[in-house]
């Protein structure tokens, strides 16, 4: 980033369930950050604070929205874009590895999220609903079929672009980790590794206990 832009503002929310705890989005910004070694401050908002205001930044009252004095931007996966683009930590410079490095970004949002969030939805939210429970196993048919095909193409590199951590693999990461507490992912030793090497990383631990360490302990006054 040039010398002249701004530290950094991520937003957050100041406190969400258990369940959702290290599952935020800004953790994908937060880790970027981290990655590109750039500090950054967070905006912490509590639940149902996204007022008109905050709605100018994140229309859709959401949570990242960043903003670094040259940029305003929201949705995760474009604000880790733009990060990358100036982060030669996070993307080759080489047209072709700038272009390998795209596509694996959208396809963890494109092609691995969808089935992945439906089904962490599903186990999260609506569990004990029988329309649940008849959707489920189609779900995780897809999941199993997507996890196996990454596994495939991953084969024994140790990331998505051969030897090197790039964004594509920092977004697939925290995907991946969305249903980390079921075996789809773990049940496949190549994936099991992958998602333990990239969140083994310095920059994943830091941004990791960064978020965890802005949520309050209780929930604010009139939640739920």
């Amino acid at each position: 980033m040039n010398a002249h832009v701004a530290t950094p503002t991520v937003s957050a929310f100041a406190w969400v369930p258990d369940f959702a705890k290290g599952q935020v989005r800004d953790l994908r910004v937060r880790w970027a950050l981290e990655e590109a070694g750039l500090p950054y401050r967070t905006d912490l908002l509590s639940p149902g604070q996204a007022n008109a205001d905050y709605r100018r930044h994140q229309p859709f009252g959401q949570v990242p929205a960043f903003q670094d004095g040259e940029v305003d931007m929201f949705e995760s996966g474009a604000i880790v874009l733009h990060i990358a683009e100036r982060a030669p930590a996070l993307m080759p410079t080489d047209p072709a590895g700038r272009a390998r490095t795209i596509s694996w970004m959208f396809a963890a949002l494109n092609t691995m999220e969808p089935p992945i969030q439906t089904l962490g939805e599903l186990d999260f939210f609506h569990a004990d609903q029988d329309w649940a429970k008849a959707r489920r196993p189609a779900m995780v048919a897809w999941v199993e079929k997507r996890a196996a095909e990454l596994a495939q193409r991953l084969g024994d590199n140790p990331y998505l672009d051969s030897d090197r951590f790039t964004a594509g693999d920092l977004l697939m990461t925290t995907v991946l980790r969305i249903i980390d507490r079921t075996d789809l992912i773990r049940s496949q030793p190549r994936l099991n590794a992958y998602l333990e090497r990239c969140t083994g990383r310095p920059a994943f631990q830091k941004a990791l206990a960064a978020q965890m360490a802005d949520f309050m302990g209780s929930p604010p006054p009139g939640w739920g």
